[in-house]
């Protein structure tokens, strides 16, 4: 998987000018073949307006796809990916199956649904619209082939569905990607879970999910698990560990990996969090975490989501030739 590095204050420069530009130029015809996007970076205002040139394509086809979810109290987003109306979602957004439910389209627009599965381990679910209709859709891509450094759009509805707001967008590149997750600086908000991230050509690449403690720790599910479980989110199966998304306060201890490692490198250690207060320092490796078995940050960032705020756990620390054994006690996430 080739990388593209960028600054992250670069790109911030980036996507606020990018972001600017969608406010004066008028939607153009499709333009699949765009060289800027295959530059590390914008080199002149040219690649520029021609990356939001093609953004504005993108919008304007997916856009009317994207929808606002209302489970009981709760809100979330969703996306149609089929014309019968079968709508992808977060599994903390869609919850237990058969439930009722709305979606709300971008004018407003309400039509009633049911939810279906949902795999409580990598966090997707699943929702069908039940009232009769030929649903605007799209189609889904291929998360796998998308490599770290692409460009990405990020949309939903921050805060829940805005009467006359339509759905937000977002701007990004991809930092990394897995078979069971996606992370990218697209900053999303509560609300956005659930709602979907494309690729520069309109397709569906992956679900929104939960947010991480910095601005570029936004976190996806990988469109290609959808595909691969598709019968039984269809048939409004449940499964997976225990609940990593309820309501409620969330696991907070405050350690943050080196990704792209296969060790669970610690790069960062939040001030006056459980981590910190353990003796956890930057440069560590974690080996263990209370009895769960792990093999690379993703895993261990799972087992961490399936905690308790209170937990005490013992965790095992490798910093240079010594080997610690250390306690956490885990926290509630600020």
């Amino acid at each position: 998987m080739s990388a593209r590095p960028h600054s992250t204050l670069r790109h911030s420069w980036l996507r606020t000018v990018v972001a600017g530009l969608l406010l004066c130029i008028s939607a153009p015809a499709f333009a699949v073949d765009v060289p800027a996007l295959t530059k590390p970076a914008p080199e002149t205002l040219d690649d520029l307006k021609a990356i939001q040139k093609q953004l504005q394509v993108v919008l304007e086809k997916v856009v009317p796809a994207t929808v606002g979810v209302q489970v009981g109290g709760a809100s979330g987003s969703g996306v149609i990916v089929t014309e019968d109306g079968y709508v992808l979602t977060a599994g903390h957004v869609s919850g237990k199956p058969d439930q009722d439910c709305i979606l709300i389209f971008q004018d407003g627009k309400r039509v009633k649904g049911k939810t279906l599965g949902q795999n409580k381990g990598i966090d997707s679910g699943m929702i069908k619209i039940t009232e009769e209709g030929k649903w605007p859709h799209l189609d889904m891509g291929k998360s796998l082939d998308i490599k770290k450094g692409d460009w990405c759009i990020s949309v939903g509805h921050p805060g829940g569905f805005i009467k006359g707001r339509s759905p937000v967008v977002r701007l990004g590149r991809i930092l990394d990607v897995s078979n069971s997750v996606m992370r990218t600086d697209c900053t999303l908000v509560g609300g956005d879970s659930g709602g979907p991230l494309f690729d520069m050509d309109g397709k569906v690449i992956g679900i929104h999910s939960r947010i991480g403690g910095r601005v570029t720790d936004n976190f996806h599910v990988p469109v290609d698990t959808y595909k691969e479980t598709w019968d039984r989110l269809a048939k409004s199966e449940s499964w997976g560990g225990a609940e990593p998304f309820t309501a409620g306060p969330q696991p907070f201890v405050g350690m943050r990996f080196d990704l792209e490692s296969k060790d669970c490198k610690v790069v960062e250690v939040k001030e006056g969090s459980p981590a910190e207060k353990a003796g956890v320092k930057v440069g560590d490796i974690v080996t263990k975490f209370g009895t769960e078995k792990f093999a690379s940050p993703d895993e261990l960032l799972s087992i961490i989501r399936k905690t308790k705020p209170g937990d005490e756990v013992a965790i095992e620390i490798q910093r240079e030739k010594e080997t610690l054994n250390l306690k956490v006690v885990v926290g509630k996430r600020p």
